[in-house]
């Protein structure tokens, strides 16, 4: 009896285990971390069938992704807190086991308000695999191993939710849209059960759930809830002219105030600031930050072009964003291998120079763009996401051993999908901004050509007088495509305006490079486990 009761209190060493263990255990927390970033963007493609399926408003079913990463925000920097108390071991198999009840419930969703509430349960739950992944493998590996723990985790976390519209479409296409969402039950089983019987890298300190410090969480649900509802319903309530903005803004602020005050004051915090007082992980959240911005928001904006301008359908829109991750495969090795010989910032400041140069690239938008126009535009963002998530994973984490890894994962994936939610949001309240602004300029331009325009008009008329023999239908006929086709052209222009100002931010984000010290070599000594 004390043999066995010594040896369940007896020290883990995961950085004793064979290479063959840490990688089998390493390989189950990267799936269920694949499986949570592409359920983000999987409905992608699919929005207009998730919308006639719930029957949704044009301005609401971008809820079904913001939703989910609103929720995900909230539990990623808990989740720190949540491995320290309940052990890695239960809390990813919770975690993975949640997410896959939750997906069954989304593709079950009776309306739009069944799904949004079931995302958001969904994004809750799985949200805990995110960082956890991070955490563990700078655990669980040194040296040489160490070193391809960023180009691992940052090709899963970008890949992911880059081929969720391209596994979204052929899904809908083939089956149903409530598909996206049941494919994740036989995964999601098996890393429930793997994770169980497998991941038994740290201890459970129960006692810590005892003094969990509940206004801090509270604090921070309504905080990011707060700043997500106004940045999402801004365009369409008139920002701060309706009173539900305004409450939703002010609730934010005080919601963040106190959260600031409790992670600096609270005995038992569930969110640890400290890492923060390194200034380069300061500056690689920043660029996570930005990276998630761009990867998020650009995923977004080309489905949403190719539905809405071209008329695309779930598959074609699958198929033309496909090409983002085949280049993301292609560099990350690249990433990898320069993030170790040269200078990260080096690295960056390419990823940086080429994201920008991507989104450059996209703002010259034609509403006749397909797949070989956007080809180049998307290989070369695809190459350019991994120069800038490596070099960024070795700068923020490489420096930190024990819990303060664990918070320090915790914060840096929060600033990547913080930038994704606000991003969505921010470039949704740009896309009809500007829409809106292109469609009162090429009114002006009509206005002031309007002998052209009535003639065309009328020579449209008479070709459609071949369709129907009523001569006013034939009129209105005439009208209603040419008012479709400005409308179709100002929307293409409100596009080519959101990826000039996307690109604007990145250039920005190069301004900062210089003043980010070297993290140093990602092979740091073994962090400790907990």
């Amino acid at each position: 009896m004390t043999k066995s009761i010594s040896a369940a209190n007896a020290p883990l060493d995961p950085a004793s285990w064979p290479i063959s263990r840490k990688f089998l255990i390493f390989g189950i927390l990267a799936f269920g971390q694949f499986m949570a970033l592409l359920d983000i963007q999987i409905v992608a493609a699919s929005l207009n069938d998730l919308q006639a399926g719930l029957s949704a408003g044009p301005d609401e079913i971008s809820w079904v992704q913001t939703a989910y990463l609103m929720a995900e925000l909230v539990m990623i920097p808990f989740s720190a807190f949540l491995a320290q108390a309940l052990s890695t071991r239960w809390l990813f198999a919770l975690s993975a086991g949640l997410f896959t009840l939750s997906s069954v419930a989304c593709g079950f969703a009776w309306n739009f308000k069944s799904m949004i509430a079931f995302r958001v349960l969904q994004g809750f739950t799985g949200g805990a695999m995110i960082p956890t992944v991070f955490a563990v493998g700078f655990t669980l590996f040194s040296g040489k191993e160490r070193a391809l723990i960023p180009a691992i985790l940052g090709m899963v976390s970008v890949l992911a939710p880059t081929l969720g519209p391209t596994v979204g479409g052929l899904i809908t296409q083939s089956i149903d849209w409530r598909w996206i969402f049941f494919i994740n039950v036989v995964p999601g089983i098996a890393v429930t059960v793997l994770a169980f019987r497998l991941v038994r890298i740290d201890r459970a300190e129960p006692g810590l759930l005892k003094r969990i410090d509940w206004s801090q969480l509270i604090a921070m649900a309504l905080f990011l809830g707060g700043l997500e509802y106004a940045l999402e319903e801004g365009p369409r309530l008139d920002w701060f002219g309706d009173s539900r903005i305004v409450i939703a803004a002010w609730v934010a602020l005080v919601a963040f105030v106190l959260f600031l005050e409790r992670a600096f004051y609270s005995a038992s915090p569930i969110v640890r600031l400290s890492p923060f007082r390194k200034p380069t992980f300061v500056f690689a959240c920043v660029f996570n930050l930005v990276i998630g911005f761009g990867i998020y928001s650009s995923t977004y904006l080309v489905p949403v072009f190719l539905g809405r301008v071209r008329g695309y359908d779930s598959l074609q829109i699958g198929t033309t964003v496909f090409v983002v991750g085949c280049a993301q495969l292609l560099s990350t090795v690249i990433a990898a291998r320069l993030s170790e010989v040269i200078d990260r910032r080096v690295v960056i400041t390419a990823g940086l120079s080429l994201f920008a140069l991507s989104l450059w690239l996209t703002s010259h938008l034609t509403s006749a763009w397909g797949f070989g126009e956007l080809l180049v535009p998307q290989l070369v963002r695809g190459l350019a996401v991994m120069l800038c998530i490596v070099p960024s994973v070795g700068m923020a984490l490489s420096v930190f051993q024990g819990p303060e890894l664990r918070s320090a994962s915790g914060l840096f994936n929060l600033m990547r999908n913080l930038g994704g939610a606000v991003g969505i949001a921010v470039v949704n309240t740009w896309l009809q901004d500007n829409a809106r602004l292109e469609t009162a300029r090429l009114g002006e331009s009509l206005g002031q050509s309007a002998g052209a325009v009535t003639a065309a008009v009328t020579e449209l008329s008479h070709r459609l007088a071949t369709v129907t023999p009523d001569a006013a239908q034939a009129l209105m006929m005439a009208r209603t495509l040419i008012g479709r086709t400005v409308g179709r052209e100002a929307l293409t222009l409100a596009f080519d305006d959101v990826f000039r100002l996307m690109a604007w931010i990145f250039i920005a984000a190069l301004v900062m490079v210089p003043f980010a010290k070297s993290a140093g070599s990602s092979a740091a000594p073994p962090a400790e486990a907990h």
